[in-house]
């Protein structure tokens, strides 16, 4: 019989080994006792059983090897080589079992990710993000890097405390995959530089643009260059503005044209006031008027062909490895002049029209800047333009809708006779990003963006609060753990800020060499440290409705106090947030998170160690930030008073959505009576859904409800055309499980 042995005898032996290099690159103190723990382990399982002497033994004579840190696999093959030195062979045979099966282990899960993958899976993993395509070599490529690179991230980037709320489904680090880049989420590209300047990206450049078609296609190669350099969206903030000049080139160039063919000089008209740009037929004229109105026909014909080549190619080129096109957004609607109202109106028609054989376009995303004094009243001069954005919205889901009237997207600023009054006009990101405010610059959206951003799960910090029967103490109990997750949270956007701000400013040769404020002042070895700060770090939140459930028995959709309660909660997210602003001298911002993958991430961590619960677990999703859940019937007034105050709290980003009923397309007062609530209740961003059917065979689309046969192909491939998180997806067959069955689950507003 081996002798006791106490754990004072293991730990009294003189140590050399000081530290433990681990598999993930971490240094941590070396401990004695787990080798002895490893080595009984393989003991139990023999007929000899433990024998502590042998392993304490064993443990000292590691621990006295002249080193001051050894690897775990050194020491591994230590422990093996001592066992198979001692009587005891057998219990090395299985040492080296239990070692081989964990590293099985170890590898058991990217094996099965991996499999996914290569057999083109339908799974959540391939089916992460809707708009990419995870089937193709470069998609599959992009999955197994990502999925790599979540796992380093875990293991060797984030802290103890940090790891430990993600494993623990607290938290959700968006965009993990790119936490190594050290890359930035997204930005409103200052167009006007490129335009005006050209641009260098390190193998190619550009010269400035001349005409309304070279600008139109710089603006597309901006987004997708950049588009490359980050990891999230792209927008342009002001598109009507920044493309408005190179119409009047244009038109100066087609009346250049003329007096070659006339043999006359007309450059007395290059600058000549024109109210618009409206096609008409020459007959009956004669003159300079004739000539006028000629160049105007040419110009809006080029205008037009150029919206239409944006828009084409921003569904078709390809970025990121060629698995996914770029994610863009164009903000647009109060330039007044006669060139700027010839963009928005020739954009609009081109969305209206479609793509290829009429099908509607998925990017960019357009977003209808409405203003009163521009934009929105009937005494406006771009009213009849907004007009025309509602019925292109009721055929085509976009243009979206950005308050500039909501009392926060206010800039004390904005002058109607500014010709630069752009600059102090708030600018979202399609899916709802929203940058503005600034503590380290001007208040303004332009070249700049979000930094990172990561979401708490505030249904579990609800469900653990479930037990107290006392209803004040059930929510003290929940804002205490959610202090923790705030904390938290804070903590590991500032971890990760530090990193990214050791970037050198030639990892992005666009976004620091020509778009992102202040970059024009770095050199090609500088850390971008000295400009990141002008961008936003987000705090997001998933499930309001399921965590007021858990709280108080409803949704804030229909009960008062729920609302309360709930206003009460995104309220202390944004008090914290500031707090956060003024302790670690960054932009926090409350996002209202549009959770894809996530939506579904967290309900399943949820439900395996909760179980079901009526009304929180028992849907495959939770619903995004603070909306009134999908399968909740009310009026889309009613939808609009509940969720409206939420988006002055959440002024990192947020949406309204109403789900209206039938076909649309003509039925553009519908449309305008959403905008019309936004007005009324200070909704800061909002857009509306309604059915559209697409062949898959042929691209045919229409509206009719039911459709099961396309009446133009007559095939019965038939999808429908989505909203998934703020964007459209062309196919349902790329979302997740947890989306589908939020689609499935969609009631109409009315």
């Amino acid at each position: 019989m081996a002798a006791a042995l106490s754990w004072d005898d293991v730990n009294n032996t003189a140590l050399m080994v000081k530290h433990v290099i681990k598999r993930d690159g971490r240094i941590v103190d070396f401990d004695k006792r787990k080798i002895v723990d490893a080595v009984l382990k393989a003991m139990d399982v023999t007929e000899q059983g433990e024998d502590i002497v042998l392993a304490a033994e064993i443990a000292a004579t590691i621990s006295r090897i002249d080193k001051d840190e050894m690897s775990v696999e050194d020491i591994q093959d230590v422990v093996e080589m001592e066992l198979m030195k001692s009587p005891r062979k057998e219990v090395a045979k299985k040492y080296i079992a239990y070692r081989n099966q964990r590293n099985l282990a170890r590898k058991a899960k990217s094996r099965e990710i991996f499999k996914e993958i290569i057999e083109a899976q339908a799974t959540d993993v391939t089916r992460e993000n809707a708009n990419m395509n995870a089937d193709t070599p470069a998609g599959m490529m992009m999955k197994f890097a990502s999925e790599s690179t979540k796992s380093f991230v875990d293991e060797c980037l984030l802290s103890e405390e940090v790891k430990e709320a993600v494993q623990n489904g607290y938290i959700h680090i968006h965009d993990k995959d790119y936490y190594p880049t050290k890359s930035l989420t997204c930005v409103q590209h200052p167009l006007d530089k490129i335009l005006k300047n050209g641009f260098f990206a390190g193998h190619g450049e550009s010269r400035p643009a001349k005409r309304i078609e070279t600008a139109s296609i710089l603006g597309c190669i901006s987004m997708e260059t950049v588009q490359n350099e980050m990891h999230g969206g792209q927008a342009i903030p002001a598109f009507d503005f920044y493309m408005a000049p190179f119409v009047r080139k244009s038109f100066q160039e087609e009346l250049e044209k003329i007096g070659e063919l006339d043999g006359k000089d007309y450059s007395h008209l290059y600058n000549m006031e024109l109210d618009d740009y409206i096609k008409r037929d020459l007959v009956g004229m004669q003159g300079e008027e004739r000539v006028i109105q000629h160049a105007i026909n040419m110009t809006v014909s080029r205008v037009h062909q150029s919206m239409e080549a944006f828009v084409h190619n921003m569904n078709s080129i390809h970025s990121r490895g060629g698995n996914q096109v770029v994610f863009s957004s164009i903000n647009y609607g109060t330039d007044t002049s006669a060139e700027g109202r010839c963009v928005i109106r020739e954009i609009l028609n081109t969305t209206y029209e479609g793509v290829g054989n009429g099908s509607t376009a998925i990017f960019p995303i357009q977003i209808w800047k409405k203003k009163r004094g521009a934009s929105y009243l009937p005494e406006d001069r771009n009213y009849d333009l907004y007009r025309f954005a509602c019925k292109v919205s009721a055929r085509r889901f976009f243009p979206n809708f950005l308050n500039l009237d909501a009392t926060f997207n206010r800039h004390e600023l904005w002058r109607a006779d500014d010709p630069e009054r752009y600059n102090y006009e708030v600018a979202t990101m399609g899916c709802r990003t929203r940058v503005f405010e600034n503590r380290f610059g001007p208040k303004t959206s332009i070249a700049r963006g979000n930094l990172s951003f990561t979401t708490i799960n505030i249904v579990r910090l609800a469900i653990e609060c479930m037990d107290e029967p006392d209803r004040n103490d059930r929510i003290q109990k929940f804002f205490n753990k959610l202090d923790w997750a705030l904390n938290i949270t804070a903590k590991q956007l500032c971890e990760r800020y530090n990193f990214q701000k050791t970037a050198l400013k030639k990892q992005f040769p666009l976004l620091m060499g020509a778009l992102w404020l202040g970059s024009e002042n770095l050199k090609e070895d500088d850390t971008i440290e000295p400009v990141i700060n002008q961008g936003t770090l987000g705090i997001g939140f998933i499930g309001l409705a399921e965590a007021l459930i858990a709280l108080t028995g409803k949704h804030h959709g229909e009960s008062e106090e729920a609302q309360q309660l709930g206003l009460r909660i995104i309220t202390y997210f944004r008090d914290k947030a500031n707090e956060f602003s003024e302790k670690y001298q960054h932009n926090f911002s409350v996002l209202a998170t549009p959770a894809e993958g996530l939506a579904g991430r967290f309900t399943k961590m949820d439900r395996k160690k909760f179980g079901i619960i009526k009304g929180v677990t028992d849907k495959e999703y939770y619903t995004n930030s603070n909306h009134v859940p999908v399968y909740y019937h009310c009026t889309p007034k009613h939808k609009a008073e509940v969720e409206a105050p939420y988006h002055d709290l959440t002024r990192g980003g947020h949406i309204f959505y109403v789900e209206i009923d039938g076909d649309a397309t003509h039925n553009p007062e519908a449309i305008m009576a959403i905008v019309d609530l936004m007005d009324k209740y200070n909704i800061g961003y909002g857009s509306v859904n309604h059915n559209r059917n697409r062949c898959m065979d042929c691209g045919f689309e229409n509206a009719d409800a039911d459709l099961e046969e396309c009446p133009h192909c007559h095939g019965h491939h038939i999808d429908r055309l989505q909203r998934i998180t703020g964007y459209l997806v062309g196919t349902t067959e790329r979302w997740n499980s947890a989306k589908l069955a939020e689609l499935k689950d969609r009631v109409v507003h009315k």
